[in-house]
């Protein structure tokens, strides 16, 4: 199914720090637990992050019953410590200019932190790209569960 939308945005709010949600984003041994909607895993030795301005970042989620592979990746655009982070999403070698982009912004909201995730596309966003970065913020929350944070 095709939406007409152009861009979504995916509001949580995580019994974690900044500082830790930014780990989440922004380092490989973090990423590689949650970068992926359910039922499927992303091998730790697939992630590459040079999260930088120009950056790039690369993974490669296995689908866990099919054993499909899907290689994503793209280019930091925006890189603010425990803040924002912009980057490109889609084929690791996607043009820039044409990929979507996501936006990350961090906010402190008393001892736990307000994330707001947007991802923008030149064209329409398929239906399935919305329920997969929810299913992968719900594995992110989960994550910080079991990795300690307080949530």
């Amino acid at each position: 199914m095709t939406d007409t939308a152009r861009s979504f945005t995916l509001v949580r709010v995580f019994d974690a720090t900044p500082q830790e949600l930014w780990d989440a984003w922004t380092n490989p041994d973090e990423a590689a637990h949650w970068w992926h909607p359910r039922g499927v895993s992303t091998p730790r030795e697939s992630v590459a992050i040079d999260a930088r301005v120009g950056g790039r970042y690369a993974y490669t989620m296995i689908d866990d019953e099919t054993g499909e592979s899907y290689p994503t990746g793209g280019v930091y655009l925006e890189v603010d410590p425990f803040e924002r982070l912009a980057f490109t999403w889609g084929s690791p070698d996607a043009d820039p200019e044409t990929a979507p982009k996501i936006t990350v912004s961090l906010d402190p909201d008393g001892e736990r932190t307000r994330m707001t995730f947007v991802l923008t596309a030149e064209g329409s966003i398929d239906s399935d790209t919305r329920d997969g970065w929810e299913s992968a913020l719900d594995v992110l929350g989960d994550h910080l569960q079991r990795s300690g944070t307080r949530s």
